[in-house]
């Protein structure tokens, strides 16, 4: 019996008449209504006849997650009193609840991605919704882009529906373009605004460190949950609490420890009957809900009047430089935010704490990051190759993808085989793409089933799909036990993921005979976190598992079989130890375990998990299991080389034959005879890290080089600038032929930097006669004494003894330049210093004669030095 009660309660009731008429005249609409007004419930069941008078017909409604799935379904079946696979049914990954009489199916973007792959007309189908379109998940942007295709070339009868409360409708009205030419498709908005709620904000106290990664500062937390400790005091109803991830849910709950109210804890993983549980709502006692991001939309829980929003949010990050994936702490969009603040008004009027300062909603995002720009995109890349748009440039997307990642994308499909060097998907491509797994993890499951035979496979590649829980540790071989016999949660999810997998590698078609004969990936990217997306495979009911193609090869462990089909899915993070914990991935990332890790004092892993915390040196394994060196070499075989380097390391030149497995040295051996090329390379490189002080610099040498940076300071060109830099720059013009004669660091220390530096004198010209003209090593001065000129400091200095500068009355330049006169006394110690030597001997002289004539009364002191004979002698002497 139809709740026609609940039913009148709907505010969108009132916009599904222009809905219905903007579908029959143009085929598509762009549906905009708040939160809690009905959209995903009441709309799917109108378009299908369910309510009101119209015709019949068979509607899909895909939502991005699967909790929003199981919730629309239950809620849409509640509304005609009938149960789950009736009228309504769902479809998600592992699980499908339809029967003969469904009408309305909701599934998820990734299901019906699938679907669209398999069957692009999607025959029976008459209307498809897609729900929540702001989210901007990388499965719901291209299903959008195959619906519009299809439209236009195959179906255009077919009706099509985006649907969001907060979504950017006129950009989502251009994209559905109608194909007839007629205009954008028509936007229609709901004039109702559900129950509202009153909006509170709870800035945190001074001294919050924002979030980076994955960490958030506990401060924060403590804040949140002192919130939700006022709020439960100050309102009626339950609370939803709205945390980034699992692990601050976790914390949180912690800190509410001993509230009068039932804490519990819903996200992605959690188990489907926790998750059911939750959203049928509480039996008398109040219940505080601790959610991720899965809460956000398309959810009523039963009971919420109140919301706690920290203000944070993950998304997908994807480091290309390192090839792993990573999840980032963010600031909710606006849309986020709001859609959180719908929650809190779904039933009744309902209360919002906001855990910011007003201030802080002008720098949030207007909606969140579109998953096609941060994403890993190698299983978009494969559907646009399957679909016939390698590029993806003729495919209607909001936002096209970037440049790089779909090269790094491609190169991934390229190695494994699912693409040829044109873009086009191979056949073993498409059988890729069916299995609703990463391309990786598809080349995993199909060549290791070859390997190891399919269940095993398939319980492996369980395991990478989904991470499991921490508390399963970081060996991967020790999970995978683990999940046999698990009872929780998450072991239910990797058996239903096993049967499917099972069920699917069987019926793929054959596999290659080796998983070594593909070609290996190059170092790309792959996100290993992952959202409350799904990847969409369907089970098809009934559906069992058989025995694998090509299992007859020798049985292994399951370290062993762990090992392999890691290695297979990520074979350029294949890693050698260096060290107690320490490993080198071979893209060249070093990777450290924990110190509690059992897997410390292994040779070689194959690492399935890692991530790069911020401001660390090294990735961090998450999860791996041990191979050895042979898997090593077999998974990543494309990647091994043999060669000769000759480098410059520790000091001196280093000429090895090495055998690599990409940055990880398998094998090394001294080289005799290295190529003088490689050598001068290296010589080069020396010169470089460590300097020209590697050559011999006499102090003749060292003289010239200041000569002639003072000559290129005063005189500019074509005196050569003679800097260390402009030095090195140069090394190859000023140090042949003894540069390319050279082998090791003892040759360079041979090597006269003083006759080498004479070569960048400007011989050509013939002003390098003019050197000591110009720039003399040394002065006479009037005792006849030829004294050494320093050119090292900003003026050429003079230091020469007082008494030897008697009778001069101007001071001594060079190249136009006065030289700074450093006069001493007849010990050799500093007297005086001048520039002006006529004005020292006016104005200065006085003072230096009353000291040093009591000092050394042996030497001559007169009274006007710029008369006086210059002597380097006592009186005595000089009255002989």
């Amino acid at each position: 019996m139809i709740r026609t009660d609940a039913i009148e309660r709907l505010p969108v009731r009132h916009a599904v008449p222009e809905l219905l008429s903007a579908l029959e005249g143009r085929g598509t609409a762009v549906l905009s209504a708040p939160p809690g007004t009905g959209k995903t419930t009441l709309v799917p069941l109108a378009l299908a006849g369910l309510t009101g008078a119209g015709p019949r017909r068979r509607v899909l409604v895909a939502e991005p997650r699967r909790m929003a799935v199981r919730a629309a379904a239950r809620r849409m079946a509640w509304l005609l009193g009938q149960e789950v696979g009736d009228t309504v049914g769902f479809s998600v990954r592992g699980e499908r609840r339809t029967g003969p009489g469904t009408v309305v199916e909701v599934v998820t973007t990734g299901v019906l991605l699938q679907r669209l792959q398999r069957d692009p007309e999607l025959a029976g189908v008459d209307v498809v919704l897609l729900d929540e379109c702001h989210e901007r998940h990388l499965d719901a942007d291209t299903a959008v882009a195959f619906l519009v295709d299809v439209r236009a070339a195959l179906r255009p009868e077919l009706q099509l529906i985006a649907a969001s409360a907060t979504s950017d409708a006129e950009a989502w009205s251009q994209l559905l373009t109608v194909a007839d030419g007629s205009g954008p498709a028509p936007v229609v908005r709901s004039t109702g605004q559900g129950h509202g709620a009153a909006i509170h904000y709870a800035p945190p106290p001074a001294g919050i460190r924002p979030a980076h990664g994955t960490w958030v500062d506990p401060q924060l937390l403590r804040h949140v949950a002192a919130t939700v400790r006022l709020a439960l005091k100050a309102h009626d109803g339950d609370l939803l609490c709205f945390l980034p991830g699992t692990g601050e849910i976790a914390r949180t709950a912690g800190m509410l420890d001993g509230v009068d109210a039932e804490v519990l804890q819903l996200h992605g993983r959690a188990p489907a009957a926790v998750q059911d549980a939750v959203l049928r709502g509480g039996e008398g006692r109040r219940r505080v809900v601790l959610a991720t991001s899965v809460a956000e939309s398309s959810l009523t829980v039963p009971g919420v009047r109140i919301v706690v929003d920290s203000g944070l949010a993950r998304e997908p990050r994807v480091d290309h430089a390192r090839g792993l994936g990573s999840l980032a702490t963010v600031s909710v969009s606006d849309a986020g935010a709001t859609q959180r603040l719908g929650r809190a008004g779904r039933e009744a009027f309902g209360t919002v704490y906001r855990c910011w300062a007003p201030a802080d909603d002008a720098r949030r995002p207007r909606f969140p990051s579109p998953e096609i720009k941060i994403a890993d995109l190698a299983s978009f890349a494969l559907r646009a190759a399957c679909w016939g748009d390698p590029t993806a440039q003729g495919l209607a997307l909001l936002n096209a993808p970037p440049t790089g990642a779909m090269a790094a994308a491609r190169s991934v499909l390229t190695a494994i085989g699912a693409v040829d060097e044109a873009g086009r998907a191979t056949e073993r491509g498409v059988r890729m793409a069916r299995l609703g797994v990463h391309p990786r993890l598809a080349r995993a499951l199909l060549d290791g089933a070859a390997e190891v035979g399919a269940r095993r496979a398939a319980e492996v590649v369980a395991l990478l799909s989904e991470e499991p829980p921490r508390e399963y540790g970081d060996d991967l071989a020790a999970a995978w036990r683990t999940a046999r016999r698990g009872g929780d949660g998450y072991a239910a999810r990797w058996r239903q993921e096993v049967r499917r997998l099972t069920s699917a590698v069987t019926g793929a078609g054959s596999v290659s005979a080796s998983p070594f004969a593909t070609v290996s990936m190059a170092t790309a990217p792959m996100a290993t976190a992952r959202l409350d997306s799904d990847s969409g495979a369907e089970t098809p009911p009934g559906s069992g598992a058989r025995s694998a193609p090509g299992s007859g090869a020798a049985p292994r462990s399951d370290d062993a079989v762990a090992g392999l089909v890691t290695a297979l899915a990520f074979p350029e993070r294949v890693a050698r130890a260096r060290g107690e914990g320490s490993f080198l991935m071979v893209s060249g990332t070093r990777a450290e375990l924990g110190q509690g890790s059992g897997l410390r004092s292994a040779g070689w892993l194959a690492v399935a998990v890692a991530d790069r915390p911020v401001q660390a040196a090294s990735a961090r394994v998450r999860l791996a299991a041990v191979v050895d060196e042979g898997i090593a070499r077999a998974a990543a075989g494309p990647l091994r080389a043999m060669g000769e380097e000759v480098r410059w390391e520790d000091g001196d030149v280093v000429a090895r034959e090495v055998e690599r497995l990409g940055a990880v040295e398998l094998s090394v051996r001294p080289l005799k005879q290295p190529d003088p090329a490689l050598v001068r390379r290296a010589l080069l490189d020396g010169l470089a890290k460590e300097g020209i002080g590697l050559l011999r610099w006499s102090r003749e040498a060292g003289g010239l080089r200041e000569r002639l940076a003072f000559l290129h300071r005063t005189l500019g060109e074509p005196w050569p600038d003679v800097s260390d830099g402009a030095l090195l720059a140069r090394a190859e013009e000023w140090l042949e032929p003894e540069l390319s004669r050279a082998r090791r660091r003892a040759d360079l220390g041979r090597l006269d930097a003083g006759q080498a530096l004479a070569r960048l004198l400007p011989w050509a010209g013939g002003e390098a006669a003019r050197l000591d003209e110009l720039a003399p090593e040394r002065i006479e001065v009037p005792s006849g004494s030829r004294i050494r000129v320093e050119y090292g400091g900003a003026q050429p200095v003079l230091a020469v003894k007082l008494q030897e500068m008697f009778g001069l009355e101007g001071t001594p330049e060079v190249a136009g330049v006065p030289v700074l006169i450093h006069l001493l006394s007849p010990a050799g110690r500093p007297a005086a210093v001048t520039a002006d030597l006529a004005n020292f001997w006016r104005e200065g002289y006085r003072a230096v004669r009353a000291e040093l004539r009591g000092r050394y009364p042996k030497h001559p002191w007169p009274e006007d030095p710029s008369k006086a004979q210059p002597t380097r002698h006592t009186n005595a002497r000089l009255k002989r």
